[in-house]
């Protein structure tokens, strides 16, 4: 990368999969973007970029270096993989950090004085996941065997409701199906591992909706079947 390109990276503006940090103040808020970004679609952060766009340069690359170094090896776990570009400008440098979708999610975030975290990108936002979000996640991995299902009379009621309802978080499928907030959550979790529902984090809570047909159909390797009091 060059300054060029840096630059056309910059008038994108902040947003799902980019971030840019003037210098690193924490390593551990660093460790939160970008696990962030290895549990979710990938991302970059800009090191030496205002929140503006305007490039300012890091004061010391190798003091920053080393406290990516810290963020992905001591707060993370396991550890995120991170390519690192230098881009020199103006005697100073940039810092093009780059994090790829992982394949061994869920990456926490610990942190001595709390429980492990997992954090994931909503908008320009690092959030935390909740424990649906984390269980989706723990699933998500190329060699994962395919999942089998069983479609019962609570799925059945939960698809019905879709239809004309459009979304439902847990503690409304909880309620209407009148089952434990724990059970509800396994049953929605376990559909959207499946691809027949999908969920969709905002900052403070989540909610299912039924997939597109698109989606199931790329959602295959799941086997469907229902029970004999359905049929």
């Amino acid at each position: 990368m060059n300054i060029h390109d840096l630059k056309l990276l910059i008038e994108e503006g902040e947003g799902f999969e980019l971030e840019f940090k003037r210098k690193i103040s924490s390593p551990l808020k660093i460790a939160k973007t970008l696990s962030a970004f290895a549990n979710t679609s990938g991302g970059i952060i800009l090191f030496g970029v205002d929140d503006d766009g305007t490039i300012v340069g890091v004061e010391s690359e190798k003091t920053e270096l080393d406290l990516i170094d810290e963020s992905v090896e001591f707060y993370c776990q396991p550890p995120v993989s991170v390519n690192i570009k230098i881009v020199p400008y103006n005697h100073r440098d940039v810092i093009v950090a780059t994090v790829e979708e992982s394949d061994s999610k869920p990456h926490y975030v610990k942190d001595e004085n709390e429980e492990p975290n997992v954090f994931i990108r909503v908008n320009d936002n690092t959030v935390l996941a909740s424990k649906e979000v984390i269980k989706v996640l723990r699933d998500e991995h190329p060699d994962k065997e395919p999942l089998t299902i069983s479609i019962g009379k609570n799925e059945k009621r939960l698809f019905d409701y879709l239809e004309t309802h459009s979304r439902i978080s847990v503690a409304e499928y909880s309620e209407f199906i009148n089952v434990s907030i724990r059970r509800a959550s396994r049953i929605l979790t376990t559909l959207v591992r499946a691809g027949v529902i999908r969920i969709h984090t905002l900052e403070k809570t989540d909610y299912f909706t039924l997939a597109s047909a698109d989606e199931v159909s790329a959602g295959s390797r799941t086997k469907l079947f229902r029970t004999q009091q359905q049929r």
